[in-house]
């Protein structure tokens, strides 16, 4: 992610909601990402395992993240997945949206 011109903040935020894996900021963006992995396709493909659930636990997350951590509401965010597939990695940004 550093390579890519991510600058990390947290890793792994655990609280009461929910969790994230990256907390970054990329391009004046605050950026909350989630990490999936898959050593092959046979049971799917890594981004599939995001299900709409997961999004809104994702999103309330990174509300919490803010309020606790005094960023102002207006700070623009975006939810980035990164996915590993074997050795192949791929970077979606914006993936979902509030």
């Amino acid at each position: 992610m550093k390579a890519k011109g991510y600058t990390i903040i947290n890793k792994n935020y655990r609280c009461r909601i929910g969790e994230i894996d990256v907390v970054a900021r990329e391009d004046g963006y605050l950026v909350f990402i989630e990490v999936k992995y898959r050593s092959s396709s046979k049971s799917g493909y890594p981004h599939e395992a995001i299900s709409y659930h997961k999004m809104n636990k994702i999103i309330n997350t990174a509300r919490y993240y803010m309020l606790v951590n005094k960023i102002d509401y207006e700070t623009p965010c975006r939810f980035d997945v990164v996915t590993f597939l074997g050795k192949e990695i791929q970077v979606i940004k914006n993936a979902f949206e509030l």
